[in-house]
Parts: C-alpha cells; sequence; structure tokens
C-alpha cells in the first residue's frame, strides 16, 4: 500500500441495462460505484418481478452505507464482509416477511482500493477480473454455482459447464439463507491495473479471451464498456448486463501482441488435477432422472430405513405396523400420526443442522466419483443425496428446482421431485406450498404405484401432514392423517400375511416329534 492512497487516480466507467430478452422486462442488476470512497460493487438480483430488483439494489444500499460511514483506520476486509452479512440478513428478513418478496436472492461483487491494496468480497456468480499492465487477466473469483462446483470438484470439464443448461443455476447468494459464507481476498497490485466487475449478463456472451482483448484495445474505459454492450446485444443479451470499470493508478501502454493471451486463475491447479476433493454442495442431476424402481417387498422398509428424523425410525415403526385396536379409532389415528409428523419434521431440522456442522468442520473431503460412476449411480442413492442437499440448503435447492422447471415447480409429473420441493417448502417455513407439493407427489405415485413409490408416498403423506400441523390447519391435517391411514393398514395386512404365511411354512417344514429324520 502506497504512504498517500488518495494519490493514486482511479479512472472509472460503467453500463447496465437490461437486456433483449422479453423474459426480463425489468433491470434487477444494481451497482455501486463510488471513486470518492473508493467501492465499486455489482450485484445481479434473482426473484422475478420486483424482488430481484429490491434484493440487488438493498445489497448495494447497505454495502454502499457501511463505507460511507467507515470510521478511520476500519480494517476495510472486515468492514466489507461485515456489510454483506447484514446485506444479507435484511435480504432474508424482508423475503420472510413480505410474501411479493419470497425467495428473492442476489449476488454480490465487492471491489475497494486503497491505494494499490484491492479488497474483493463476493457471493454467486458475478465475477471480478483483473488486467495486469503486462496484459494478463486474471479472474480473481470463482463461481458459486452448480456447475463451477462440479468443475472444482472435477466431475465436468469446463468446456462441459460452459454450455450446460444449467450454468445459471447459483449455488450461494445474499437473502438465500439465514447465513451466508462470503469469500474474501485482499491483493497487492500494479499501478495501471484495470479491474472489471460484472454480472453474468456480460459473461454469458463474452468469454475470457475476448474480455481481454476488448479491454486491451478500447480507447478509454468508457468505450469498453459500450463495447461489451453493443457484443452482448448482437449475441442476443439473453440477460440484464452490468460492468464496472475500474482503472487504478494511470494509463499504461499494454504490449502489443496476439490475442492469444493468458488467462490465470488464482487456483488454476483445481481445474488441472485428476483427481479433486469435492466439495458439498447441491447437485446437478434433476431428481428421479430415469430412475427405475427398487424391488422392496414392503414399503414401510423404507420408513424405518429412511430415518431422516435421526431416532424416528421406532416412531414410524408404530404407525406402520400396530395393525392392533391403537389405530381403529380415526381419532387416535390421527394423534398418532400427527405426532410422527411433527417428530418428523423437528427431526429434518434437528438433521439438517447437524449437517451443516458436519460440512463446515470437515477437514479433508471425501474424494469426488469419477463422471463414469456418476452416471451410473443407483437411484435410489442420487435421490438419498438430492434429499441432504435439500436438507443443507433449502433455499437455495428450491431456488434451482424452480429454475430447473421453467418457475413451475409445482407443474412437475416427478414425484421425487415434488417430494423434495415440498420438503424445501417445509424447511424454509412455506407451508402452504408445501403441502400442495406433496398432495401432487401423492397423486403421481398414485398414478404410478411401484414398491419404490409406495416408500415415498409414506413419507410424503407423513411430510403433508407435518406441514398442515405446522400451517395451523388441523382440519386438513387431520384428513391427511387418515388418508395416510388408509395406505398404511392394506401393507400392514400384507406384511402380517406374508408373515404368517412364512411362520406357518417353516412351522409345517419342522419334523413332528419322535419322527425319524
Amino acid at each position: 500500500m502506497t504512504e498517500n492512497p488518495a494519490a493514486v487516480p482511479v479512472e472509472t466507467a460503467s453500463v447496465t441495462d437490461r437486456g433483449l430478452s422479453e423474459k426480463r422486462p425489468l433491470n434487477e442488476d444494481s451497482m455501486l460505484s463510488d471513486p470518492e470512497r473508493r467501492i465499486f460493487a455489482v450485484a445481479d438480483g434473482v426473484g422475478g418481478a420486483q424482488a430481484g430488483e429490491v434484493a440487488s439494489q438493498t445489497a448495494i444500499e447497505v454495502l454502499g452505507e457501511a463505507f460511507t460511514h467507515r470510521d478511520t483506520g476500519e480494517d476495510v476486509e472486515d468492514l466489507m464482509e461485515i456489510a454483506i452479512q447484514r446485506a444479507n440478513d435484511s435480504i432474508y428478513r424482508l423475503s420472510r416477511e413480505q410474501p411479493r418478496f419470497a425467495m428473492m436472492a442476489t449476488t454480490i461483487v465487492a471491489l475497494h482500493l486503497d491505494g494499490l491494496r484491492a479488497t474483493i468480497g463476493h457471493v454467486g456468480d458475478s465475477r471480478l477480473y483483473r488486467l495486469t499492465p503486462d496484459g494478463h487477466l486474471r479472474r480473481e473469483t470463482e463461481d458459486h454455482s452448480l456447475v463451477e462446483e462440479e468443475v472444482r470438484a472435477g466431475r465436468m470439464t469446463p468446456e462441459q459447464a460452459a454450455n450446460h443448461p444449467g450454468r445459471n443455476v447459483i449455488s450461494r447468494a445474499l437473502g438465500a439463507e439465514e447465513a451466508v459464507e462470503v469469500d474474501m481476498k485482499t491483493v497487492e497490485v500494479e499501478s495501471g491495473s484495470i479491474f472489471l466487475l460484472c454480472s453474468d449478463g456480460i459473461t454469458r456472451h463474452i468469454p475470457d479471451p475476448e474480455l481481454s482483448s476488448l479491454i486491451r484495445h478500447a480507447q478509454s474505459l468508457a468505450s469498453a464498456c459500450e463495447e461489451m454492450k453493443r457484443v452482448c446485444y448482437e449475441r442476443g443479451a439473453e440477460d440484464n448486463l452490468t460492468a464496472v470499470l475500474v482503472r487504478v493508478g494511470g494509463a499504461v501502454d499494454f504490449p502489443d501482441e496476439d490475442d492469444e493471451v493468458t488467462l490465470v486463475r488464482e487456483r488454476e491447479a483445481l481445474h488441472n488435477a485428476p483427481t479433486l476433493p469435492e466439495k458439498p454442495s447441491p447437485l446437478l442431476h434433476r431428481p428421479l432422472d430415469g430412475a427405475g424402481a427398487d424391488e422392496r417387498t414392503a414399503a414401510s422398509a423404507r420408513v424405518e430405513r429412511n430415518a431422516t428424523a435421526g431416532n424416528l425410525s421406532k416412531d414410524k415403526k408404530v404407525a406402520a405396523n400396530s395393525g392392533g385396536g391403537a389405530l381403529r379409532g380415526v381419532g387416535v389415528l390421527f394423534l398418532v400420526l400427527a405426532a410422527v409428523a411433527l417428530a418428523f419434521y423437528v427431526g429434518m431440522m434437528f438433521d439438517r443442522k447437524g449437517m451443516k456442522r458436519l460440512a463446515s468442520a470437515a477437514a479433508t473431503p471425501p474424494p469426488s466419483a469419477s463422471p463414469t460412476a456418476a452416471a451410473l449411480e443407483d437411484p435410489e442413492a442420487r435421490f438419498d443425496r438430492l434429499r441432504r442437499a435439500v436438507d443443507l440448503s433449502p433455499t437455495s435447492e428450491a431456488i434451482r428446482m424452480t429454475a430447473e422447471s421453467n418457475n413451475q415447480p409445482l407443474n412437475s409429473d416427478d414425484p421425487e421431485f415434488l417430494y423434495l420441493y415440498g420438503r424445501a417448502m417445509l424447511l424454509t417455513d412455506r407451508q402452504q406450498e408445501a403441502a400442495t407439493a406433496f398432495d401432487r407427489a401423492i397423486q403421481k405415485i398414485n398414478e404410478n404405484m411401484t414398491p419404490r413409490n409406495g416408500e415415498l408416498m409414506i413419507d410424503a403423506g407423513l411430510a403433508k401432514v407435518a406441514a398442515q400441523m405446522r400451517g395451523g390447519d388441523v382440519a386438513a391435517a387431520r384428513v391427511a392423517a387418515n388418508d395416510l391411514g388408509q395406505v398404511i393398514r392394506p401393507q400392514q395386512s400384507e406384511a402380517n400375511a406374508n408373515a404368517n404365511s412364512a411362520s406357518n411354512s417353516n412351522a409345517s417344514a419342522q419334523p413332528s416329534p419322535g419322527a425319524s429324520p
């Protein structure tokens, strides 16, 4: 850092535009460019209608206020991280208190310059690049997106990620969860360095090598911004686009060279390693993508095995295996199933917190599966992994599933997808939508009953009761509990009959006393 940071000149330019897509009539991007306080940021809102705009603008305002009232000598990295955390809290609370803002979230990438020291913070897939005076482009941020996590885990190549239909589905965002992890770093830079902060509306149309060439050959920062907009429009401008360019120190003449400029990443080795550690992250695969039925003989087996609620297997066995008088009365059945359903919900919450602790405490993540192994993954194992992802990050998973289903998750014909979406809604306290999703899952199961689907029906039925109890609709919960009882009784009767038949067969096979062998 220089002795007098204010003596280092800073030049800026910016552009923001809603793009050409009719699906995005509003510009949900927001930006901050404050050369006086040397704080810059880009935020890309998600959530539809006005929600994305509110989320991104809230993030920018909170960050701007923090640096407006910065105390002399205050640590910049701490200040930026705290400000982004506060923005997350504000957006999260607003999304929970105002129904029209439900599910809103935003990315953010921020830069502060203190002389030639750059402090960077980011969440999501908005990016920050640094173009060095020798013409090398360095990406200083790593996308928090599903495909980028798959690339870092070694399950997908960068080329596959660039063309993947889910490449814009983010795995981390402000407002998506009650708490968020912010990636922070501080680097020393050279005079003449140029920073680019941008939303994915820029990077989806302009690859890194072209960005480097465009900035190096532009006559000014302003003309570079206009050229980025022109190129995006020429290629469809499918998303809102925002870019902020910042040059620290005086302008430099980039060396004459062809466009084969080196693109440097902070952790380039991650992309070249043959085997990589796998980070806990949501999965890309759509639930029940060609899954076959598991030939289990009794649906109640899953109730014991699929004890998401920790020690809940014993309670579920009571509901599934008591064929006597305890379940003869509908009122008693309702009380039992309601208690089990609420335990189911509490267990989900407990398990979710436990997984978060394990994820944060894991010192050595397990090695990632190879692409071949992922392709051959057992459908039941994949469903279990998807369920764990929902329990670990329900809001992010709900956003992913909503994006995958063209914003119509409840119209899916996939019962496992509907169950997982309902589970995410249950954990984010959107009980009415959760109950609807579970009900839809049950309907789809009835249209295609298999042993595996029969197991899922019990879980969906319990979850539906839990959602209705949590939502205060006791009458609907009573009806749902009675419906679930109608499913459980025939299954238990059949299981008891099979058990009796097996017992009789074993008895007849035993030699009678005194008989010769």
